[in-house]
């Protein structure tokens, strides 16, 4: 579906894929708003934190017909049982670093290699009570995450594609969407029974080694 969002903005129109998917609930650009939303962006923000394995799944009719089957498309994390990924503590996310570099390539190829900046890149932990302080900062699979994920980024740069800034996901823990506060996304730990107090995690302190390198 990313064609979806940034088909308008490259080309001037919804790609064709999309048109006939969604058919007559699908508005349609005049020749005007076509030229206004053609190349109307200064960048393209990009998140990424995992990837899926899709295959088709039939639309359904009527009024239970909307955006969300509109791809005809079922997204899973595994394929005949084995996983694509190590899993994080959020269902949906799966470490696949490889996905990064895969998805950069194929927007250079397909959208012309727009400017790009990587507005979110992350894992998850679940926010286990138990541990003590000491131990709640202590996150190797998230070193992990970024370690392997920078690396399929500095390829895919290598490699022509046009990214020119990146953010990690995120600084500190906070409240995830319908997680709430039962997983920390945080390279800093945040205390949420003393004063929102901040404590820098080791992947935190392994970013600040990266940077100086």
């Amino acid at each position: 579906m990313l064609g979806w969002f940034l088909n308008p903005l490259i080309n001037g129109d919804y790609p064709p894929s999309m048109r006939s998917l969604v058919k007559d609930r699908l508005p349609k650009f005049t020749k005007e708003q076509s030229k206004l939303v053609k190349g109307s962006f200064d960048f393209i923000g990009l998140n990424y934190y995992t990837a899926n394995y899709a295959a088709y799944a039939p639309q359904p009719t009527g009024d239970r017909a909307s955006f969300t089957t509109d791809s005809s498309a079922n997204l899973t994390t595994s394929r005949n049982g084995i996983p694509i990924g190590p899993p994080a503590a959020s269902s949906w996310l799966s470490v696949y670093p490889r996905g990064f570099r895969d998805l950069l390539l194929y927007i250079k190829r397909k959208y012309h290699n727009p400017l790009i900046y990587i507005t979110e890149n992350g894992i998850d932990e679940f926010n286990n009570a138990t541990l003590s302080l000491k131990e709640a900062l202590v996150d190797p699979q998230r070193t992990d995450y970024y370690h392997k994920h920078l690396l399929f980024l500095h390829r895919a740069i290598k490699d022509g594609a046009n990214v020119k800034g990146y953010f990690a996901w995120s600084l500190l823990d906070n409240f995830e969407w319908s997680s709430g506060y039962t997983v920390r996304f945080g390279i800093n730990f945040v205390d949420y029974k003393n004063g929102n107090k901040r404590y820098p995690k080791h992947s935190a302190r392994w970013f600040k080694n990266f940077l100086k390198k």
